[in-house]
This record gives C-alpha cells, structure tokens and sequence, in this order.
C-alpha cells in the first residue's frame, strides 16, 4: 500500500498541507488505497520537501503534481478521462493559478503576517519543544521571507499581496460559478488540487483579508465542503 508522508493534521484539517490535502482528495476521489504517516521532517523527502510519497514497491516519490502523474500511469486515469482537450487547458490553468499564484498570498498569510503568524505559530509549533519554539520560528520566518522575496510576491506591500490573492480567489469563484465541480458535475484532478489550496485557506482563521474574502465566497465554500464529504466523511458524517 501506499505511505503518503506529510505534516500532521492541524485547526480540523487533515493536514495543514495544500499539497498532501490535495494528494489524500485525489487518492480518495480516485479510489487508491493509502496509509498516512504524519512526518514533520523534510529532510527524509526525495526532494526536500513534504509530502512525497513511498509506492508499495519501496520507492519514493516528491512533488504532488509528479505523484499524480506516477499514479495515473500506474493505476490509471480515474477522474480525467472524460475532458476534452479544452477543458484539460482550462483545469491546468485554473491549477497553475492557485498553486503557482494563490499559494504565495496563503504562505505569507501564515508566517509573514503578525496576525496571521500569532494563530498558526501556536498549533504548528505545539510538539517542539518550549525553549527551542523562538529559534525555530525565528529560522522558518526567515527562510521563507527569502523564499517569497525570490518568488517576487515578498517584494510587494501587504495590502498588494492581498489584492492579488483575492483577484486569484474572485476568478476561482466565477470559473466555479454555479457547478458543483470546477469542470462539471464530477470531480477530477483539478479539483482535487484546487481543494487542497482553497480548504487550506478556508479552515486556518488567521483573521487576515485573505481569509475574510475566501469566506465572503460561498460557491467556493460549498465546493470546499462537498469535496470534504465526498472523500472524507461516512453516511453518519463523521470524518473518516
């Protein structure tokens, strides 16, 4: 069976992780057996980075967009095989914007922004040890200020970055519109994806404009919560 390697799970989320959230809807949308195992330790990772993934025959894998791929080829397309062509473009789209573009607002609402920080660092923190919480707040922050400095979204001033994260938001909403998935009335991978980024936001309250204007948006609420019965919640509805 699968081992899917990620953070652990965090303010009701399975994991704080867009990406191993949106690894677990795809697994579970594409009926793949897996087994989670909560690991706070990147260093372990293929690429340095969680989640990856050890595949039944011992091999393991980074990066959720080549996992996905390494899936498909092995155990087939499950979820996509019905798009045409024009509506791959539109779902590759749509997840590029939200993972290469929304991802960054989200990722500085949380470790950038004081009043974002002061709700996560608490949670995200609570295994480390007491003494050592300030240094490695202190190197995480750091690390990724440079990080969103490189990317080009650190260079710009809170309100900005906020505005950007919105228009990426407003235009996940309006390509949503009235459907119950972004490309029809069954999920696919782009779904998938886009969940795992939007429920993310949704469900951490850091109490910034990010968080308030995702919440302003009901379609993507209702989206967010009907992928989360679909794949994680039984007929009694609870949380499986």
């Amino acid at each position: 069976m699968i081992t899917l390697h990620e953070f652990g799970p965090a303010f009701g989320l399975r994991t704080a992780s867009p990406f191993g959230l949106k690894l677990e809807a795809y697994m579970h949308l594409a009926g793949i057996p897996y087994r989670v195992e909560f690991d706070g330790n990147p260093r372990k990772a293929p690429k340095g980075k969680l989640p990856y993934i050890t595949d039944d025959d011992g091999r393991k894998l980074g990066d959720s967009a080549l996992i996905i791929e390494h899936l498909i080829k092995k155990h087939g397309d499950k979820l996509d095989t019905h798009l045409t062509a024009a509506e791959r473009a539109t779902g590759h789209a749509l997840r590029r914007m939200t993972e290469e573009s929304l991802y960054f607002p989200m990722l500085y609402s949380r470790w950038i922004d004081e009043a974002g920080f002061a709700v996560v660092a608490p949670v995200f923190f609570a295994t480390i040890p007491a003494p050592l919480r300030p240094l490695i707040s202190l190197v995480v922050r750091r690390s990724t200020r440079s990080a969103l400095m490189g990317q080009g979204t650190g260079r710009h001033t809170r309100e900005e970055i906020y505005a950007m994260g919105s228009a990426d938001l407003k235009a996940l909403s309006d390509a949503l519109g009235d459907k119950p998935f972004f490309l029809g009335d069954e999920p696919t991978s782009y779904d998938a994806a886009i969940y795992g980024t939007v429920n993310n936001l949704l469900q951490i309250p850091t109490g910034t404009p990010l968080t308030t204007f995702a919440r302003s948006l009901p379609n993507l609420v209702a989206f967010c919560e009907r992928v989360t019965k679909r794949c994680f919640e039984d007929a009694s509805g609870a949380t499986s």
